[in-house]
């Protein structure tokens, strides 16, 4: 158990922050790691789409292959990754 939450603080410390971009029919939606809450099973994001940012949380699930994901869209239906996210260099 011990082992389990350390491994999860430290994947948490690695995605705060992180991005990912989607391209949508006619435009591209950016979401942004804000908070990752691995006991609750809640992410945050700060999600830019067409200009407009605004922030929301998510129910983090976890796939039958053990990957953490969030549902995204207007019916839910498309999966957004966490382990897509990737870290933004200076």
């Amino acid at each position: 158990m011990k082992n389990q939450v350390q491994s999860e603080n430290n994947l948490r410390e690695s995605l705060l922050f992180s991005e990912f971009e989607m391209s949508d029919i006619d435009y591209d939606i950016t979401f942004n790691i804000v908070d990752i809450d691995f006991w609750f099973e809640t992410v945050t994001v700060a999600i830019t789409d067409n200009g407009k940012i605004t922030q929301d949380t998510y129910e983090l699930m976890k796939d039958k292959d053990g990957r953490y994901y969030f549902e995204f869209g207007r019916f839910y239906e498309k999966k957004v990754y966490i382990d897509d996210f990737y870290k933004i260099e200076d």
